[in-house]
């Protein structure tokens, strides 16, 4: 028996019965007719006794994401969204002229360990710039100079021993602890590590498959003051991130259901479709360090949740069989819609490694596409209009407590650092960034700020190069 209206995808589903509560693993389906599992990565899937149905694919009912995948790894990307009628507000164009008087010049490179390599992630601390990449594993560098400082091995012991990362945290704990899963490859992930970001010291690790679900799938991670979330069709929990015991884990809403995830720093949503349930589609909000749910509301049919912009408030790009929107979902999962019109919020790298979508105060700036160019965009969440937007310029993640404003690099003509004023738009330059050695690929969410000002370049993308540091 399939939901009305939809279409089985090539994708795995969850099965109809409950989670583990201690694991995050599904129970096995002692129905003959279940389905086999099938690797993929939309929702908590396993072999289900009824053929619940998710979501028509991409494509279908309106538009939808533009860029929903990257080369060997999920994206959660931003669908182009509608204005919904929201009243129009009038926007100031901003673009960086001014030059800067201060020059950065370049203090080492590190060049790609592969042209095919794929950026997975990365952290900034103090003294240490941690890459995670497909090809050059997980390695951290010496902001002094570049200098390698250690690399990560990988997850497991002996012959069972995974190297090649394919998820990681984008923030690390007060601690300096973070969360990475490696796998075989960069698609697939098997284990999950907390790790020292000062010296690459594995405390823990976990399996992220079972003997009920032996199949290695794709994977998130997230870090939430003590408690580090894990999002995948085969786990979905959260664990203690200093020691990797249990913290809680999903558990579905019936015994047959279809349930479909995506995470942030802080959040959990999961879209589900329960037969055996008089409600038989919901969107629940879960908090990422305890597990409750913030909130649950009832639909009309599934959800798909293309991208969470903010954890909190919540922010977050729906996709329905009805309209698309980027909707500010307030404590019972409705909420004021961002005036984002024709523009496309989307990752800036089309990588995950990309989080460079920002909340200051109740403005949120992201990374889009205006007219097929890339464009920063910011908008007020108590109102839901656009304030500004800002063409030919990169955000950067700065430094902790650097300051309120926005980094980012301008993108035309010489690159320089600039701040902007999240409320106006209003762009100060900070320094010119010297050419160096190669040429320059700034994009959004692949540029740091360092602590003491200098500017750190990651190439999304081996053939684009490795990394710099500008001071």
């Amino acid at each position: 028996m399939d939901e009305p209206g939809r279409r089985t995808p090539p994708h795995t589903r969850r099965g109809g019965e409950p989670a583990d509560q201690e694991s995050g693993y599904p129970s096995a389906s002692t129905n003959p007719s279940a389905s086999a599992a099938v690797r993929g990565r939309t929702a908590l899937r396993s072999p289900e006794p009824v053929a619940a149905q998710p979501r028509s694919p991409a494509g279908a009912g309106g538009k939808r994401a533009g860029k929903t995948r990257w080369v060997g790894r999920v994206v959660l990307a931003l669908v182009v969204l509608a204005a919904g009628g929201t009243a129009a507000v009038v926007l100031k164009q901003q673009d960086a002229a001014a030059v800067a008087s201060e020059k950065l010049t370049q203090a080492w490179q590190i060049p790609a360990p592969a042209a095919d390599d794929t950026l997975i992630g990365s952290w900034l601390t103090d003294k240490l710039l941690v890459r995670a990449g497909s090809r050059g594993g997980l390695r951290a560098y010496d902001l002094t100079d570049g200098k390698q400082v250690w690399r990560a091995a990988g997850a497991g012991s002996g012959a069972k021993r995974d190297t090649v990362p394919c998820a990681m945290s984008p923030t690390l704990s007060a601690e300096g602890i973070g969360t990475v899963a490696f796998g075989e490859d960069a698609s697939t992930c098997t284990r999950l590590a907390g790790l020292d970001a000062s010296t690459g010291k594995i405390l823990w690790s976990m399996p992220l498959t079972s003997g009920k679900h032996p199949t290695a799938v794709t994977a998130s991670t997230y870090v939430q003051g003590k408690v580090a979330t894990i999002v995948s069709e085969s786990f979905l929990g959260g664990v203690d991130v200093r020691t990797g015991s249990r913290v809680w884990g999903y558990k579905a809403r019936g015994h047959y259901c279809n349930a479909y995830d995506w995470g942030a720093d802080g959040v959990v949503l999961v879209d589900d479709y329960c037969l055996d349930r008089k409600t038989r589609f919901t969107l629940t909000a879960y908090d990422g360090r305890t597990g409750k749910v913030i909130w649950r509301k009832s639909e009309s049919a599934h959800s798909d949740v293309t991208h969470i912009l903010s954890g909190k408030p919540l922010v977050a790009a729906v996709h329905t069989a009805r309209q698309d929107a980027v909707r500010v979902l307030g404590t019972t999962g409705t909420g004021r819609k961002l005036a984002v019109g024709d523009d496309e919020l989307m990752p800036g790298n089309n990588t995950g490694a990309d989080h460079s979508a920002q909340l200051h105060g109740n403005v949120l700036v992201t990374p889009a596409l205006a007219s097929g160019s890339p464009v920063i965009d910011g908008y007020d969440t108590t109102t839901g209009a656009k304030l500004w937007t800002l063409r030919s310029a990169a955000l950067a993640v700065a430094a902790s407590g650097a300051d309120d404003k926005v980094h980012a690099v301008t993108t035309s003509g010489s690159p320089q650092l600039i701040t902007i004023d999240p409320r106006t738009g209003r762009t100060t330059p900070v320094a010119g960034l010297s050419a160096g050695a190669g040429k320059w690929n700034f994009t959004s969410g692949t540029a740091y700020v360092t602590p003491d000002g200098g500017v750190l370049e990651l190439n999304a993308l081996g053939s684009n190069g490795g990394v710099r540091l500008y001071r």
